[in-house]
C-alpha cells in the first residue's frame, strides 16, 4: 500500500489533545483485569447503556425500530458509528448496524476506537480473553490478536489501556443484539495522534480488509458548540470522509481549528481510527462511503442545545470488481490472442508498413464481436502510447489491430515507436463497455469507471486504472481529464456532458 506525502504539518496533529466524548458522566468501577481475570469486564454498563440485560434489550431494539437499511450497492466493507451514551447517539449506531446482514457470521470483526485516557505510540490491542457486557461474552479472536500484536511493534498489548475504555465497549451490545450467530471481534484502541503511524497499523490491518471480514470505526464528531454550528462542522467532516481520502480528512480536522466556532473542542474526536481506515479503503477500486443518519445530542429528550456533540452514521461498500460482464464472450484463450494479435501487428507495420492480414474464420465468436478498444504501451513502466476507439462499431480484432498501430505511431505525445524497442514495451489491451451519461459526478466510482468529457468539440477520457495508478480523489479524476485531456480547464467538466464506461484490462506479462 502506497502512501502518498502528507500535505499537513504533523506536528499539529501530534500534538493535538484527545478529549472526552461523554454526555454524560463517566465514573467506571474498576474492573477485575488487575487482579488476574483474563475477561475485559464491563466497565461502563449502567453509564454508557443499562445494566440490567432486558433493559438494555429493550433500549436496543428501540433504537433499532427506528433504522431501516438503504440501498447501497456492494458489499458493506465497515461502518463508522458513534459511541456515546445510547439515549443521545442509540439511533445513529443503529442506523450502521442496520446495514448489515443479521445472518452473517464474519470471520473477524475488527473494532477499532480511539483512547480517551492514555496516550501511546500505537495501538492496544486485547489479548487475554473475551469481552464482556449485560448481554454475555463475545468471543475475541485470540490467535489473531497475539499475531497481529506480535508480528507489528505499532500493536501491542496493555491492559490498562482498554481497563475504562468506553469506546471499544458500547459497540459490543450492538453486535450482540444485531447479529442471530455468535462473532469474534479483535478490538483495537489507539493511542497515537500520529498520521505516520496510523499508515503503519493501517499497512498492517490492510490484508484483513475483504467480505469475510468487518471494520467497525468508533467515533463521535463535534464536541460542544451549539446545535446548528455542530451541524455545520459535522458535514464538513462527513464530506471530507466521503471522498476516501486520508489527507482531505486530515485538511478538514486542522480546518475545525480555525473555524472560530464558540466552544468547539474538535470536529471527530476518534479521527484517527477514520484516518487509519482511508489508508486502508483510498486506493482500493469499487469504494463507496455513504452517509446514513445524523443526529447530535441536542435532538434527544436529554441534550442540550447550546451544547452539543454530533453523531453520525456512514458505510464503507465495495462493489464486485468482477469483470465478468465487461470481459462477456471473452476467456483468457481469446485475451491471449488479442495481445498476440496486437504484437505481431505492431511488428509487421514497423517492418513493412503493412497492417498483416488475418483470416476471420480462424477467430472465436468474442474476437468477432463488436467493441470499443483500447491499446495501451508502457516500455519499463511508463507510458508510450495509448489510443482507442469507443464506437462498437467492428470487430473486436479489427480494432486492436488498428489501436495497437495508432498507439505505436499516432500518439502525439510521444515519438513513433521503433522496432528495436519492441522488446521492452508491454501491451495492455482495455475492451471497453458502452459509454453511459451520467446526471452526477457522484455517480462515477474510482477504479471502476473510466470517464468520457465532452463539451462542444473537445473530449477527453481516462481509462478506469488511471484512477487506481494516480490514487486521484473524484475531483482530481475529473479536473485533470478536463484540464490535461479535454483542454477546457480545470473545472471545466462541470457544465460539460460526462460519461462512463467499464473495461476488462488485461496485458502481457511485463518485459524485464
Amino acid at each position: 500500500m502506497k502512501r502518498v506525502k502528507l500535505q499537513f504539518p504533523l506536528a499539529f496533529f501530534i500534538m493535538m489533545m484527545t478529549v472526552s466524548c461523554q454526555s454524560q458522566n463517566n465514573k467506571p468501577a474498576m474492573d477485575a483485569l488487575s487482579s488476574g481475570t483474563t475477561n475485559r469486564k464491563a466497565a461502563v454498563a449502567g453509564q454508557f447503556y443499562p445494566s440490567d440485560p432486558q433493559e438494555l434489550t429493550n433500549l436496543l431494539k428501540k433504537c433499532f425500530s427506528k433504522s431501516q437499511p438503504k440501498q447501497l450497492k456492494g458489499d458493506v466493507m465497515a461502518i463508522i458509528t458513534p459511541h456515546a451514551g445510547y439515549v443521545y447517539s442509540g439511533e445513529v449506531a443503529a442506523a450502521a448496524y442496520s446495514q448489515l446482514d443479521p445472518n452473517k457470521t464474519y470471520q473477524t470483526i475488527f473494532v477499532i476506537g480511539l483512547s480517551h485516557h492514555d496516550s501511546y505510540a500505537g495501538g492496544s490491542i486485547y489479548t487475554r480473553g473475551n469481552y464482556e457486557t449485560p448481554l454475555g461474552e463475545v468471543a475475541v479472536n485470540l490467535p489473531l490478536a497475539s499475531k497481529l500484536a506480535m508480528e507489528n511493534k505499532v500493536l501491542d498489548f496493555d491492559p490498562s489501556y482498554q481497563q475504562f475504555e468506553h469506546s471499544l465497549e458500547v459497540q459490543i451490545p450492538f453486535i450482540q443484539y444485531h447479529f442471530k450467530n455468535p462473532q469474534k471481534i479483535v478490538p483495537i484502541l489507539l493511542g497515537t495522534t500520529d498520521p505516520r503511524i496510523c499508515q503503519k497499523i493501517a499497512l498492517a490491518l490492510t490484508p484483513f480488509f475483504k467480505p469475510e471480514n468487518l471494520f467497525i470505526i468508533s467515533t463521535d464528531f463535534s464536541h460542544y458548540p451549539a446545535y446548528d454550528a455542530a451541524k455545520k462542522v459535522d458535514n464538513t467532516i462527513a464530506a471530507a470522509i466521503e471522498t476516501n481520502n486520508p489527507d482531505t480528512l486530515l485538511a478538514a480536522v486542522e480546518a475545525c481549528q480555525y473555524m472560530h466556532v464558540n466552544n468547539l473542542a474538535t470536529g471527530i474526536c476518534s479521527w484517527p481510527g477514520v484516518y487509519t481506515l482511508l489508508e486502508i479503503t483510498h486506493d482500493k477500486p469499487g469504494i463507496r462511503i455513504s452517509p446514513l443518519k445524523y443526529q447530535n445530542s441536542g435532538d434527544s429528550d436529554f441534550g442540550d442545545r447550546g451544547r452539543v456533540v454530533g453523531y453520525y452514521a456512514l458505510a464503507v461498500t465495495q462493489e464486485n470488481n468482477d469483470t465478468s460482464d465487461e470481459c462477456s464472450g471473452l476467456d483468457e484463450k481469446d485475451k491471449d490472442q488479442l495481445l498476440e494479435i496486437a504484437r505481431n501487428t505492431i511488428e509487421n507495420y514497423l517492418e513493412t508498413g503493412k497492417i498483416p492480414n488475418i483470416n476471420p474464420k480462424s477467430l472465436s465468436k468474442g474476437l468477432l464481436q463488436n467493441r470499443g478498444v483500447f491499446v495501451s504501451l508502457h516500455r519499463r513502466g511508463d507510458l508510450r502510447g495509448c489510443l482507442g476507439h469507443f464506437e462498437a462499431d467492428k470487430p473486436l480484432w479489427s480494432i486492436v489491430q488498428e489501436m495497437a498501430v495508432s498507439s505505436a505511431t499516432q500518439d502525439y505525445r510521444f515519438p513513433p515507436v521503433i522496432a528495436k524497442e519492441l522488446a521492452q514495451i508491454n501491451i495492455e489491451i482495455s475492451v471497453l463497455s458502452p459509454l453511459r451519461r451520467i446526471k452526477s459526478e457522484k455517480e462515477i466510482i474510482l477504479g471502476k469507471h473510466g470517464i468520457y468529457i465532452r463539451k462542444g468539440s473537445n473530449s477527453g477520457t481516462f481509462l478506469p486504472q488511471v484512477a487506481t495508478a494516480t490514487k486521484w480523489t473524484r475531483e482530481e479524476f475529473l479536473g485533470h481529464c478536463a484540464q490535461d485531456k479535454a483542454g477546457i480547464g480545470w473545472d471545466g467538466w462541470k457544465d460539460a456532458e460526462l460519461f462512463v464506461y467499464e473495461a476488462c484490462v488485461f496485458s502481457e506479462k511485463p518485459s524485464k
